[in-house]
């Protein structure tokens, strides 16, 4: 499968390659980056990037969706992640993301996001998207408000109490 890219008024959503694991390890060594996300037992290496890059490779394949590297269109510099991501456990898709302390506060993350809803509900035909996070995130909780999504439940997933978010097709429409 050829990856798809999305460029928007001011991001470019590309396929991630193997050369982005360098700067993906420094983004990843961010203070605070990874609060909120699972524990992870393993040390945050540049393996550890590399294997995060080919995973997101083998979703695509694998589920025709997956995370996009992110760039700012006026600098061409990786500056996160943001995309679709199919989980199997509850076989539901999950807008994803994850940008640099630097673009915080820029509504960037919210614009990759909103581009992420628009392919799957408008090229995959997704008919609902779940976005999933801890309840301390307000940051993220209000990205997922921003993009239409509603809180839904308190849940358990990736071995953590998170806030259930979604969108279904027809909501996604009227707000278009």
């Amino acid at each position: 499968m050829r990856i798809p890219s999305i460029t928007t008024a001011r991001l470019f959503l590309r396929p991630f390659a193997p050369t982005d694991a360098d700067s993906l390890f420094l983004i990843l060594q961010e203070k605070e980056i990874l609060r909120y996300f699972p524990p992870s037992p393993n040390p945050l290496t540049r393996e550890r990037a590399e294997r995060l890059i080919s995973s997101q490779l083998n979703h695509w394949q694998e589920h025709k969706l997956g995370w996009w590297a992110v760039e700012p269109r006026a600098t061409n510099r990786l500056i996160g992640w943001c995309g679709l991501q199919f989980l199997q456990e509850t076989e539901e898709t999950e807008v994803g993301f994850l940008i640099s302390r630097a673009f915080w506060g820029k509504g960037l993350t919210t614009e990759a996001a909103r581009a992420s809803l628009s392919y799957g509900f408008d090229n995959l035909g997704l008919q609902r998207i779940v976005g999933i996070t801890h309840p301390e995130n307000i940051a993220s909780q209000r990205v997922l408000e921003k993009i239409g999504m509603k809180f839904t439940t308190t849940a358990h997933y990736f071995g953590m109490d998170c806030y259930h978010y979604s969108i279904d097709r027809t909501s996604y429409s009227i707000r278009e």
